[in-house]
C-alpha cells in the first residue's frame, strides 16, 4: 500500500478544489453533462473496486481519484488500484487506453463528489454500449428480468439493480419515463452491480413486452393488489420442484422464465400497464406497515424466481 502511494505521489497531487478538471468532475452530477461526454461517475470504494475488474476486461475507465486516506483505509483498493497503475486495458479494435490516476486531497475530492459524506475515491466510466445491453441480444430467453416501469427514485432504482444482481436475474431494463441510472446517486446505489449485469435504458414498453412475449416469457406486474400471492407461487414452485412436476407452460408457473414488472413509487402501474401481464402478483404484508417500497418487493419477487428457478 505504501508503494502505490509513493508511486502516485511522484505525480502532482491535486490540491485546487476551485480547478477547471475537478469542476469538469462535478458537471457529471447533471444528466446534459453526462450525455454530452458520453461520462458518468462511479464513487466509494466498493463501486470503484467493481469497476475496476470490468475495467481489465474492457477500457471502461477514463480516470480515477482517491485520497491518501482511502487508500490506507482499504488495502483492496489500493491493490486494485496498484494493478491499473500504468496498465492499459485492451479495446475491441486491439488499441489501450490507460487509465489517468491522481491523488487528490478530502477537499478535491468533496469538491468532485454528489454525495454528502464522499467515501474518498471517485473514478469516470465511459458510458459503454455494454452497459447497454441488450438481455436477447444473444438469441437466448432470459431466466428472469426485472424492469423498472418510470421508476422515479435513484435510490429505489440503484437498490433494484442490486438486488437482481444478487438474486441472479440475467438482466434489467428501465423503460422510458424511468430515473437514468447512471445518476451519481442511482450508481452508488448499485454498490458496482452495475457492471455485473446488462442493463438496458429507456426501451419503450411495447418493445419490451413485445420482446418478452417472443420469446415465450411469462410478463407478472408487481401489485399490492394483485390477484395472486407471491408466497402462494412460491409454495407451489417448491412443491412442483420437490415432485419433479413439469414445467407448466401455459399456466402461472414461477420456474418459467419471467419479466418482473415494478412500478413508479407514487402511482404503481397505471391500468394499462397491468394489461400487460399474464398476471399481478401481490407480496404479502402480514405486520401493520401500509406497503413496502418498491425495491424492497421487487427483492422479494425476484427471489422468488431465483428459488424457483434452483437447480
Amino acid at each position: 500500500m505504501v508503494d502505490i502511494i509513493d508511486s502516485l505521489s511522484r505525480e502532482r497531487t491535486l490540491i485546487n478544489p476551485t480547478a477547471d478538471r475537478v469542476k469538469d468532475v462535478a458537471s457529471l452530477a447533471r444528466p446534459r453533462t453526462r450525455s454530452k461526454k458520453g461520462l458518468f461517475m462511479v464513487e466509494g470504494p466498493q463501486g470503484v473496486r467493481e469497476a475496476l475488474a470490468a475495467h481489465r476486461v474492457m477500457p471502461l475507465l477514463d480516470a480515477l481519484y482517491v485520497t491518501e486516506r482511502a487508500l490506507e483505509r482499504h488495502d483492496d483498493l489500493a491493490e486494485a488500484i496498484a494493478e491499473a497503475v500504468g496498465s492499459a486495458a485492451p479495446s475491441a479494435n486491439g488499441s489501450s487506453r490507460k487509465l489517468f490516476i491522481r491523488l487528490v486531497t478530502e477537499e478535491v475530492l468533496e469538491a468532485m463528489s454528489d454525495a454528502q459524506t464522499p467515501q474518498g475515491v471517485l473514478a469516470i466510466a465511459h458510458q459503454d454500449p455494454s452497459l447497454r445491453a441488450d438481455p436477447w441480444s444473444d438469441g437466448a430467453t432470459p431466466g428472469f428480468l426485472a424492469a423498472l416501469v418510470r421508476v422515479q427514485d435513484p435510490g429505489n432504482a440503484g437498490t433494484l439493480i442490486r438486488a437482481a444482481d444478487a438474486a441472479g436475474a440475467d438482466g434489467v431494463v428501465t423503460t422510458q419515463g424511468s430515473v437514468d441510472v447512471l445518476n451519481p446517486k442511482a450508481v452508488r446505489s448499485t454498490a458496482g452491480s452495475l457492471f455485473h449485469l446488462p442493463v438496458t435504458l429507456g426501451m419503450e414498453i411495447h418493445e419490451l413486452v413485445g420482446r418478452a412475449r417472443a420469446t415465450g416469457m411469462q410478463i407478472l406486474a408487481a401489485d399490492g393488489y394483485g390477484d395472486h400471492d407471491v408466497d402462494d407461487l412460491s409454495d407451489q414452485a417448491a412443491a412442483d420442484r420437490a415432485s419433479g412436476a413439469p414445467i407448466r407452460d401455459e399456466a402461472l408457473d414461477l420456474r418459467r422464465p419471467t419479466l418482473w414488472l415494478f412500478g413508479n413509487e407514487a402511482q404503481g402501474l397505471t391500468r394499462q400497464e397491468k394489461l400487460f401481464a399474464d398476471a399481478r402478483v401481490a407480496v404479502p404484508v402480514y405486520g401493520s406497515a401500509e406497503s413496502l417500497n418498491v425495491s424492497t418487493a421487487a427483492t422479494v419477487c425476484l427471489y422468488a424466481s431465483a428459488r424457483a428457478r434452483r437447480p
